[in-house]
């Protein structure tokens, strides 16, 4: 019997870059789609997908935004601030940044606004979040990830040295470094080029998506936190790793 395919999801400027890997091997598709529900719907059928995306939205936050935020940011030394404060589901909902701004004030505690480079990926939670609650069963088939905890796991558990990004733009030294750790987890592809609409740093963070994909399907991964709470629509609320 053929192994189910898995794929490792990364927003990306063209819409979503996603790794399809099997279980094990080096069977691997890189592709480029506009809409979330294209990965859900591609001709692979995953039977998990590990996003890079915030899943489950509260309805109020405390301080440094969901527990799954607060459980991974003590693992990540310097790279912890790539780790996103996420507010409540009415702010992402909101119409522009004030208003977002606006209510997320409202509702946290201590009050806080949402952070610029939150908002810019609003629409993609959004986008993430309609697929899942629309269709109760793909809940059970994608799993929020975040790169820089896919790597924290590579590393042995310990937090990456270099950044991927300095200033905004691609830094060599860190992308080696997720190469090397990326092709030492068996993982196929690390050293290819990214398709057209994405940029180095988006192929690995797919990549390593995919290889948390493989640890879920293997039952190997755990939520942070343990256990995790759901939102008021029943989606779990963890980062995955």
């Amino acid at each position: 019997m053929t192994s189910p395919w898995l794929a490792g999801v990364d927003g990306c400027p063209a819409g979503w870059i996603v790794a399809f890997m099997r279980p094990e091997g080096d069977e691997v598709r890189i592709r480029i789609l506009r809409r979330f529900t294209d990965v859900l719907a591609a001709p692979e059928a995953p039977a998990i997908v590990a996003v890079d995306m915030p899943i489950g939205l509260p309805e109020a936050t405390g301080l440094g935004g969901r527990a799954a935020e607060n459980a991974v940011r003590p693992l990540l030394g310097a790279r912890q601030s790539s780790v996103f404060s996420v507010p409540a589901r009415a702010a992402i909902f909101a119409a522009d940044y004030r208003e977002a701004c606006g209510v997320a004030l409202a509702t946290s505690d201590p009050p806080r606004a949402v952070s610029k480079q939150l908002y810019m990926i609003a629409p993609k939670i959004r986008e993430v979040d309609a697929a899942l609650r629309d269709d109760p069963a793909f809940a059970g088939r994608v799993f929020e990830v975040h790169p820089e905890v896919a790597f924290w796991r590579l590393n042995g558990e310990q937090s990456l040295s270099e950044p991927k990004k300095v200033k905004g733009k691609c830094y060599e030294p860190g992308l080696a470094l997720r190469r090397r750790l990326l092709a030492a987890a068996g993982c196929p592809a690390a050293d290819m080029a990214p398709p057209r609409g994405a940029g180095p740093d988006d192929l690995l963070d797919a990549l390593a998506c995919a290889a948390i994909a493989r640890r879920i399907h293997a039952g190997q991964a755990v939520p942070f936190p343990n256990p995790p709470p759901r939102d008021a629509y029943g989606l779990i609320m963890a980062i995955w790793a």
